[in-house]
C-alpha cells in the first residue's frame, strides 16, 4: 500500500514522498517537492494526502503564528521549470513573433502530452497554467490558417538554423498519416502505403537541415506520389528564403528523372540515394576488368544515365579500364554515381536475400499461402524460382548507390557519401513526430483544421528539436524529468508561500544545460 513519507535531505529540507513498501524496502512512486519550513511540510503533507485519498479530508493541522492559529492550505501547483523551459525555447527560435497565448499553449500540451483540443485544458491545468476556454482554441486554429502561421514559424526556423548552423545543405524526406474514415475528400485519399493500409490518408514533405531541425513541412493528397512532393516543397523554401546555391538530400524513393531534372534547371545541388538494379548498368566497366569482386570501403565514381537511351549509355564506354570523371559539358546524358562496398552491409542484404528466397520456394511448394513474394515467377502456369534474379541480386550485396550533380572537383565521393547518410535526421524527426507528439491528426477533419493541426506539430517539432539539442537528452526524457517537479503555492491565513521542489541533479543538469 501507497503511503507519504518525510526524508531529510542533505541540504536540511525534508523531502516528501509518495512511497510503497515492497521486499522490506521503501520504492519511491513519486517525489513531490521539499520543504523548508513546518508550513510547507504540512501543505506538501496535505498534497500527499490528497494524492492517495482523493475527495477525503486530511485532519486539520495548524501551526502557532505569535498567538493564532494559522491552517495551511494548498492553493496551486505547478510544472513550472518544465514551462519555463518551452517558453525559453520558444523566444530562442523567434517564434515570439506570433502573439497568440492560445496557439502558443497547444504547441505547449503537444510537447508536453499530445492529445485532442478538448483535452488540452487538462494538460495545462495539471501545468500550473489557467488553460484557454476550447472555443479560443478551435479560433487559434482558424487564426493560424487566417494569419499564416505557418510561414512566420518557418522563417523563424530558418533564422535560427542559419545563424547557428549551416543551411546549405537540406535533407527531405516523406511519410503518411492515415486517418480511421470510411470516406475519402480532396485531401484525404487511399495512396501507397508502407503499412498496405486502404484508409484514407495524407502525404507529408519534411525539409530539415543537417541536424534534423525542421525548416519547411508540406501536406499534401494522400494519392499524390512521393516523387512528385520535393519539387514543390524546395521551390517554396528556396522562394521563401531567396536561395540559389543548395544541396538537397534525398533517399532513393525521390530518384526520378523529372525530379533530378528539375533541382539541376533550378540552379540546385542535389545528393540522391541510388538503386540496387541500375549497378550493372553504372558499374559495367568494373565487371568486365574486375568481375564481382569488391574490398570493404571500396569506392567507385563513376557516371550513370539520365534516361536509358543508348546515347546516354554510350557514354560510358565498357571498352575502357577506368571510370570516366563526371564533367556535365562532356557528359550531359549522365549525372555523376558514387558506388560504395561494406562487408557490413554484404552481409545484411545476404541474410535479408536468405529469407526472401527460403520465402520464395515455400510459396513455389505449397508450404505457405503469401501473396506472390520477390523471385517467383509464373511459367506456364506454375510459380517457379526466379533463378537469374536470384543471382543477380546476390552478386549487387553490399553495394550502395548514391546519384549527384556535383563534380568531383566540388566534393570527394567520402563527402558525397557522408552527407546521404546524415538523412537518419529526418528520420529521426519523423519518428519524433509520429511517437512523441503524435503527428496523426485523429480529430481533425477538414482542411483547415489539418493543415493547422501541422502547423502546431512543426512547432512543436522546432521546440523539441531545440531542447534536445541543448540538453543531448530526448524531449521524452525532458518532460519526464522536469514534470513531477512541482512549484507548490500555499495559502497560510491569507498569505501566499510558494514550496520549490527539490531538483535531483539529473534535472539540474538539464536546466543548466538550458540556462548556459
Amino acid at each position: 500500500m501507497a503511503f507519504v513519507r518525510k526524508v531529510k535531505t542533505a541540504s536540511g529540507a525534508t523531502a516528501v514522498q509518495i512511497a510503497e513498501r515492497r521486499g522490506g524496502r521503501d520504492h519511491v512512486l513519486e517525489h513531490l517537492a521539499s520543504a523548508h519550513t513546518d508550513v510547507e511540510l504540512t501543505a506538501l503533507l496535505q498534497v500527499g494526502w490528497e494524492r492517495l485519498h482523493p475527495g477525503q479530508e486530511m485532519l486539520d493541522v495548524e501551526f502557532e503564528r505569535g498567538s493564532e492559529a494559522a491552517p495551511a492550505t494548498v492553493q496551486a501547483t505547478s510544472s513550472r521549470l518544465l514551462v519555463e523551459a518551452v517558453q525559453r525555447a520558444w523566444g530562442e527560435l523567434g517564434f515570439t513573433a506570433i502573439f497568440d497565448e492560445a496557439f502558443f499553449q497547444l504547441v505547449l500540451a503537444r510537447v508536453v502530452e499530445p492529445t485532442s483540443v478538448r483535452d488540452a485544458g487538462r494538460v495545462l491545468s495539471e501545468l500550473g497554467l489557467q488553460a484557454r476556454h476550447r472555443n479560443t482554441f478551435i479560433h487559434a486554429l482558424k487564426r493560424c490558417q487566417a494569419n499564416e502561421y505557418r510561414n512566420h514559424l518557418a522563417k523563424a526556423c530558418f533564422e535560427y538554423a542559419a545563424t547557428r548552423g549551416d543551411v546549405s545543405l537540406v535533407l527531405y524526406d516523406v511519410t503518411t498519416l492515415y486517418f480511421e474514415a470510411e470516406h475519402e475528400d480532396e485531401l484525404r485519399k487511399v495512396g501507397f502505403s508502407k503499412e498496405r493500409r486502404v484508409d484514407p490518408q495524407i502525404v507529408v514533405g519534411l525539409l530539415v537541415d543537417r541536424n534534423g531541425f525542421p525548416l519547411e513541412v508540406g501536406c499534401y493528397e494522400g494519392n499524390k506520389a512521393e516523387t512528385a512532393t520535393i519539387i514543390p516543397i524546395v521551390k517554396q523554401f528556396q522562394a521563401r528564403h531567396g536561395l540559389s546555391d543548395m544541396v538537397v538530400v534525398a533517399d532513393a524513393g525521390m530518384l526520378s528523372t523529372s525530379n533530378l531534372t528539375a533541382l539541376d534547371e533550378a540552379g540546385l545541388r542535389f545528393i540522391v540515394g541510388s538503386r540496387a538494379v541500375k549497378a550493372p548498368g553504372d558499374l559495367a566497366s568494373h565487371f568486365r576488368w574486375h568481375g564481382d569482386a569488391f574490398t570493404d570501403g571500396q569506392v567507385i565514381d563513376t557516371i550513370t544515365p539520365k534516361r536509358s537511351t543508348a546515347a546516354a549509355r554510350a557514354e560510358n564506354d565498357t571498352a575502357k579500364r577506368a571510370e570516366p570523371i563526371w564533367d556535365p559539358t562532356k557528359h550531359s546524358g549522365s549525372w555523376r554515381a558514387v558506388w560504395a562496398y561494406s562487408n557490413k552491409r554484404a552481409v545484411r542484404d545476404r541474410r535479408t536475400l536468405t529469407l526472401q528466397e527460403n520465402r520464395a520456394k515455400a510459396v513455389i511448394a505449397g508450404e505457405k499461402a503469401f501473396r506472390t513474394p520477390r523471385f517467383v515467377k509464373t511459367t506456364g502456369g506454375d510459380r517457379v524460382l526466379d533463378a537469374a534474379s536470384l543471382e543477380r541480386a546476390y552478386r549487387l550485396v553490399g553495394l550502395k548507390g548514391y546519384v549527384t550533380n556535383i563534380p568531383v572537383g566540388v566534393m570527394a565521393a567520402g563527402e558525397v557519401i557522408a552527407d546521404y547518410h546524415a538523412l537518419w535526421q529526418v528520420e529521426a524527426s519523423f519518428r519524433m513526430s509520429k511517437t512523441d507528439l503524435r503527428a496523426r491528426p485523429i480529430f481533425s477533419h477538414s482542411r483547415e483544421a489539418i493543415e493547422a493541426h501541422l502547423t502546431i506539430v512543426f512547432a512543436a517539432l522546432a521546440i523539441s528539436r531545440y531542447l534536445q539539442q541543448r540538453t543531448g537528452s530526448s524531449i521524452r526524457h525532458i518532460v519526464r524529468t522536469l514534470r513531477p517537479l512541482q512549484h507548490v503555492t500555499i495559502n497560510i491565513a491569507g498569505q501566499p508561500v510558494i514550496a520549490e521542489p527539490q531538483i535531483p541533479a539529473e534535472a539540474q543538469q538539464l536546466l543548466d544545460a538550458l540556462t548556459h
